[in-house]
């Protein structure tokens, strides 16, 4: 129940009732209400339905419960679709939204949540750390993941051990900067991570990945850049600047296997440019964070297989 805590707080009474007696609440992923629709919990591969029905009332007094009473403080938040909340938790927003030169200005009239509980694994990547290096470089690396697999966790966890250094593998810690475009990587709240990122890790907090990795370039010096979920065409620009800079980048895609690099248009020229030289990929086979291969681009095979 511990990382549920401050999921509890925002609750109406009734709700966090149903949530404390879920079973197997301890592997709670998600939180989902619609109005005059029936609460939805995503616990572990199973998707479970209630029997109550969320009122508009309910999700004005969450929401409520997280602005302090002052929804409007946080529009900025607002009309990108989520909060973060204290913990590292997201609430995704759904409603109306309100647009002004053909941008969302905000959304009002909101008909429905998704409540994400953030967790962090420490300790998961302490395998794949050795076939991420070369002596004491960091080779530039891809995670390829479908959604809910633990990309992120995975990546969070990669971040620290490179950070703070791993001396049963005499490395040294390294600085680094996470560009955390959607606050998934840090879940910074009121600009500190609420994650374990680790002690050399500096972090551009919902800042676009692109203009962030030049910012992180001219400001913070980092050895590493880390981001999450690339895919466009400045993306791939900012990365191959990145890399003429001469820092490591540890990135992530949404996919199921090394072909879906290789037969993306947007990745071609990143790689042609053999940008990367390990891909990690992962599935839910055995559960969130199954690593199913680590591939080699070199020698264009794997290295290790589950």
């Amino acid at each position: 129940m511990e990382n549920t805590k401050e999921i509890l707080e925002i609750l109406p009474q009734h709700i966090r009732n149903e949530v404390i007696s879920l079973k197997g609440v301890e592997k709670l992923q998600e939180l989902r209400l619609k109005v005059n629709k029936p609460l939805m919990f995503q616990v572990g591969n199973e998707e479970v339905v209630s029997n109550y029905k969320a009122s508009i009332q309910d999700i004005k007094l969450i929401l409520q419960h997280i602005s302090n009473y002052s929804i409007y403080a946080y529009e900025e938040e607002i009309k990108q679709g989520y909060l973060t909340i204290k913990g590292g938790h997201r609430v995704g927003l759904c409603g109306s939204c309100v647009i002004e030169d053909n941008k969302i200005k905000t959304i009002k009239s909101f008909g429905s949540l998704n409540i994400r509980i953030s967790k962090e694994i420490e300790g998961c990547s302490n395998k794949i750390i050795p076939f991420i290096l070369r002596e004491s470089d960091t080779l530039n690396t891809i995670v390829i993941s479908p959604p809910r697999c633990g990309k992120t966790t995975l990546l969070r966890d990669i971040a620290r051990n490179l950070s703070d250094g791993m001396p049963q593998l005499k490395l040294k810690g390294k600085k680094l900067c996470i560009i955390d475009e959607r606050s998934e990587i840090s879940a910074c709240f009121n600009a500190i991570p609420q994650m374990n990122v680790g002690i050399r890790t500096d972090v551009l907090d919902n800042c676009p990945k692109a203009e962030g990795i030049m910012m992180a370039i001219r400001s913070m010096s980092p050895e590493i850049i880390v981001c999450d979920e690339i895919g466009t065409h400045k993306d791939m620009e900012s990365i191959l600047m990145a890399l003429n800079s001469g820092v490591s980048l540890i990135t992530t895609i949404h996919g199921y296997g090394i072909e879906d690099l290789y037969n993306r248009a947007v990745f071609k020229e990143i790689v042609e440019n053999q940008v990367f030289k390990r891909a990690i990929v992962l599935s839910s086979r055995n559960g969130a964070g199954t690593i199913e291969y680590i591939y080699d681009f070199d020698k264009k095979d794997k290295l290790w297989r589950n």
